[in-house]
């Protein structure tokens, strides 16, 4: 009993009353005019209400190449965590937001469908989930409050069936001037207006009520109870989603609504408004958003349905006049269907009312990565290993089978793809990268889906073994190619197997690098050859001599320890004074701030030092013997203490660590030892 008593106030906890009561508010039309008095956002039209709802959440500006980026917060899904956010896609993003603010303003936008145009798995979807369920937040919350209203004829509560605005039922002369009141009182840009007409069942109701009241509107207002209106999808409460179907299953009246023929029994006419079903996708998506999953796969008389409803704010029920519509519009489509639209004469008239916005693949590697990271972490696969670089090496290869190849000649494929992500490259600057993106129209349009690769990452997974690597998932997508249903073509299939290769060459280097830094990693070691160079580097650059520790004796500056760790980072010989000096002054800079030098804080100069003991360790170590059948208890031992910092700094695992140990090995028995800095 106790404990069912503790479950109960565990809910009882988790209930707001208070939220419930405000969200569930219902008043007169007159304590209605108050709260628009507090409040005059209320009769917001519905792209200004959904431009709100995204500004709501904040915006930052971001920098890329030189361009500056406005970051809309709202479009990381803040609402459920992070589960929808979207990465990479800032520039299509202000470029939808930019024409949603138009159409906020009225300036043209508003009676246009948004058809979010772009390949597969780039996102369009998923912009489209995360406006619906924010119009849904925000319509719970004190600033995105909206109101509708109910009959109440002879005590029954009659719902405006298209969850209309209250104040639609003011006469257009008195409601503008009330709209011009509110207009003084709030502070916004973009004009307040309800160019709107009452839908035929509010309008029925209305009529009846002033013939019953001899013209008397007031007594009609005391038959208005205005309600709280909640967006929701589920409750088909301003959120309507359309999709194709057979066309024979199918027909408008999924859009516009149906007659209802029970009630024709009753009321003895189909043109009676009370005999009809406002209930299609646009009668209940009034208010909000309606979503058109590809659109350009309907029928063509639905589509002219659509050409009304974007350009007059009007839909044609059966039997009765046009009627009007506030709601934002949406649509997705891919490129084929988009190029037959293109091609078709016919379409024409669709084509003018539609605003293309391209919403194309990620093409920054870093956001790639966030994407699988997000669905392949430790808490969604526990227990099973993922090493390093797994996601990365996906991530890369889906990169480049989406961009261009370069105009330069000096410029490979790969090194475009890290200038994208912010890498510096010598002889290029954040001019190039911008020079680049000019060069190449429509990247990102082409290329390998997100889809494909979260799902041979998943194949991979669901195998029997406790640790995955890249190898493993490299060898996934190169295997799926060939059944592949969107690549049919030989030569893309061909470029795609290329592109792994130099995926694979790519790892190769970086594993490379991380086993040196691992052999590397003594710290005393280094710090020991750092002050070693850096009393002779202060000894070159002042002409003085250098006391040698071991006899004592002033010696001249060591030139060939000094070259040998130069030469690391690719330091020519006549450079070697600019960068001695270089560093000499940067440690002075450091001694009037009152600061003590430590090589960590120079990037270049530690992963010389780092090299320089790689090279003078490695042969102590004898990596190359985990090839050879026998490896001596010395050797063991320091491998393992290798293989533990290859765990403790690179997030390997023992069997990802071993692993990576011994294909390092194979690479240095072959010969091939060079290192990148």
């Amino acid at each position: 009993m106790a404990q069912s008593q503790d479950i109960l106030g565990l809910i009882r906890e988790s209930l707001d009353v208070q939220k419930f009561r405000d969200e569930h508010w219902q008043g007169s039309f007159e304590e209605y005019l108050a709260l628009l008095e507090e409040n005059p956002l209320i009769v917001r039209t519905a792209h200004q209400r959904l431009y709100d709802m995204v500004l709501s959440h904040g915006i930052e500006e971001v920098e890329d190449n030189k361009d500056k980026l406005r970051k809309y917060r709202f479009f990381e899904d803040p609402i459920d965590g992070g589960v929808d956010g979207l990465f990479g896609l800032e520039r299509p993003l202000m470029n939808l937001m930019s024409i949603i603010k138009a159409a906020a303003h009225g300036f043209g936008p508003e009676k246009r469908v948004l058809l979010l145009h772009g390949p597969v798995g780039s996102a369009k979807s998923t912009i489209v989930r995360l406006l619906k369920k924010g119009l849904e937040a925000y319509s719970r919350s004190d600033e995105g409050a909206l109101y509708t209203f109910s009959w109440d004829i002879d005590g029954q509560l009659i719902p405006s069936p298209m969850n209309e605005e209250p104040l639609l039922l003011v006469p257009p002369a008195a409601r503008q001037k009330i709209l011009d009141r509110l207009q003084r009182k709030a502070r916004t840009g973009y004009l307040l207006r309800l160019d709107f007409d009452l839908c035929p069942v509010s309008r029925f109701y209305e009529d009846m009520l002033l013939k019953r009241y001899d013209g008397d509107w007031m007594k009609v207002l005391s038959h208005v109870v205005v309600r709280r209106m909640l967006i929701s999808e589920k409750d088909r409460c301003g959120v309507g989603t359309f999709q194709p179907k057979d066309e024979k299953n199918q027909d408008s009246t999924e859009l516009t609504g149906d007659i209802n023929y029970r009630k024709i029994a009753e009321i003895g006419t189909d043109s009676d408004p009370r005999a009809f079903n406002f209930d299609g996708e646009f009668c209940i998506a009034n208010r909000g958003i309606i979503e058109f999953i590809e659109v350009l796969k309907l029928d063509v008389a639905f589509l002219y349905d659509l050409l009304t409803a974007s350009q007059e704010h009007k839909i044609k029920p059966k039997k009765f006049a046009q009627t009007d519509i506030d709601e934002v519009i949406i649509g997705h489509t891919n490129e084929p269907e988009y190029n037959r639209l293109q091609n078709n004469e016919l379409m024409e008239a669709f084509r003018d009312r539609t605003i293309k916005i391209d919403i194309p693949y990620n093409l920054k590697l870093d956001n790639e990565i966030r994407i699988y990271t997000r669905d392949f972490n430790r808490k969604k696969v526990p227990g099973k290993h993922i090493a390093p670089h797994t996601l990365s090496t996906a991530a890369m290869w889906a990169i480049l089978t989406r961009l261009h190849e370069p105009k330069k000649a000096n410029l490979t494929l790969m090194q475009k793809l890290k200038l994208y992500n912010g890498k510096s490259l010598p002889g290029y600057t954040r001019d190039n990268v911008r020079e680049l993106r000019e060069d190449s129209p429509g990247e990102g349009m082409h290329g390998i889906s997100p889809r494909y690769i979260q799902d041979k990452i998943s194949n991979t997974l669901v195998n029997d073994l406790p640790c995955i690597n890249p190898f493993m998932v490299m060898n996934e997508l190169e295997t799926g190619l060939d059944h592949h249903s969107l690549i049919s073509d030989p030569e893309t299939k061909k470029r795609y197997r290329d592109l792994l290769l130099v995926v694979r060459e790519e790892y190769e280097e970086v594993i490379k690098n991380e086993v040196q830094r691992a052999i590397s990693a003594d710290e005393e070691a280094i710090a020991r050859l750092c002050g070693n160079y850096i009393d002779n580097v202060k000894a070159y650059t002042q002409h003085e001599r250098v006391k040698n520790p071991y006899t004592g004796r002033d010696e001249e500056p060591d030139e060939r320890l000094m070259r040998s760790i130069e030469e690391k980072i690719d330091i020519p010989e006549v450079r070697k004074d600019d960068f001695r000096r270089e560093i000499m002054n940067y440690i002075g800079a450091l001694a009037v701030e009152g600061r003590t030098f430590d090589y960590k804080t120079n990037e270049r100069l530690h992963r010389a030092l780092e090299l320089k003991l790689f090279e003078d360790q490695k042969d102590s170590i004898k990596l190359t013997s985990l090839v050879s059948t026998v490896v001596d208890k010395e050797t063991q031992e320091k491998i393992e203490i290798v293989k533990s910092r290859l765990i403790r700094d690179f997030g390997y695992d023992e069997i990802s660590a071993t692993d990576v140990l011994n294909y390092v090995a194979s690479i240095f028995a072959r010969g091939d030892t060079k290192a990148r800095s």
